[in-house]
């Protein structure tokens, strides 16, 4: 009687802990499943905002500046421009037909989500140029080509950030690298100098001049958008002091590190295989100075190799440096 009686407790007390079990599993997983959610709305809702920012900023540099003075860029967008100059068929409907196929093969190559915020951007793109008024800013031909072009690369800028496209020339140029062997740079290049060419000989030489100004002024503007204005490298250091190394990193620069085991291979003093550590930090351009002078108060000797770096997540590098 006792030995079922013990059995029925046994089984119950297993039950109870499989089912308290299973709501902390069940718990952890709606938490974790809730996270992602809210990561998931949070990266939509900047993607859009961008987007946004991306077509109305790009509608004001083309109807403020370009538009009214018979002014292109680049791209796709330069062929809109063009074709709407020269046959009077309205710009909008123009982006719109003109950037289609290239969104499908954004499709095909990149994927359903990128062709979809493509669409949405070129779409807010061409329902911008039709509806929004903007206003005549210049009719200075220097002025229209500077800041006609840094507005509409503040505009593509914006949509790459926001994980599409306003002009689908570096659509094309992907699918041609991977294609052909060519790079993005001299896909795009040739694209330009042809449609500079042909507004050369349609317009005149002048007028693609200034479109050229307003190309680069354009690109220059997209690269500080997508990339950011401040630049970081990452920097190696190779020392028999790295520990001294590491702590001024952290302490000083207020920077985090990486480190990796490694052996000294070949120096001054012949080949000498000697274990080290090996520490990676990615610091801005404006701290590189500062970065040299402690390592040199630590070890004159030290083995410094610093390399660009476009863009970083996480860490410490875009944080503020804590006060002591």
């Amino acid at each position: 009687m006792n030995i079922h009686f013990n059995t029925m407790i046994a089984k119950a007390v297993w039950k109870s802990i499989d089912k308290n079990q299973a709501k902390s599993v069940s718990d952890y997983q709606r938490a974790k499943a809730f996270k992602r959610f809210r990561i998931t709305l949070r990266r939509f809702l900047l993607d859009m905002l961008f987007i946004v920012l991306g077509f109305t900023a790009a509608g004001f540099g083309l109807k403020g500046f370009l538009l009214p003075n018979n002014f292109i860029d680049g791209g796709v967008t330069g062929i809109s421009l063009l074709t709407s100059f020269m046959t009077g068929m309205p710009l909008s409907l123009l982006i719109i037909v003109i950037n289609a196929p290239f969104i499908y093969m954004a499709y095909k190559q990149i994927g359903r989500n990128f062709a979809l915020k493509s669409i949405l951007a070129i779409t807010g793109l061409a329902l911008a140029i039709t509806f929004i008024p903007y206003p005549l800013i210049t009719s200075d031909k220097l002025l229209i080509s500077v800041f006609g072009g840094f507005f509409l690369g503040l505009g593509i800028g914006f949509s790459i950030r926001g994980g599409s496209v306003l002009d689908g020339t570096e659509v094309l140029a992907v699918y041609l690298n991977r294609k052909t062997g060519l790079t993005i740079g001299d896909t795009i290049l040739i694209f330009n100098i042809v449609i500079f060419s042909v507004a050369a000989y349609l317009l005149n030489v002048e007028v693609a001049l200034y479109s050229i100004l307003t190309y680069l002024s354009a690109s220059k503007t997209v690269d500080f958008v997508v990339e950011g204005v401040e630049e970081y490298v990452g920097v190696t250091v190779v020392s028999l002091h790295s520990d001294e190394i590491r702590q001024m990193i952290i302490e000083k620069m207020r920077r985090g590190v990486t480190i990796y085991n490694g052996k000294r291979g070949y120096g001054k003093k012949g080949e000498v295989r000697q274990e080290t550590e090996i520490i990676y930090s990615v610091i801005t351009r404006l701290e590189i100075s500062k970065l040299k002078t402690e390592i040199a108060k630590i070890d004159p000797n030290a083995f410094l190799v610093m390399s660009s770096v476009k863009d970083t997540v996480g860490g410490m590098v875009k944080r503020r440096p804590l006060e002591h």
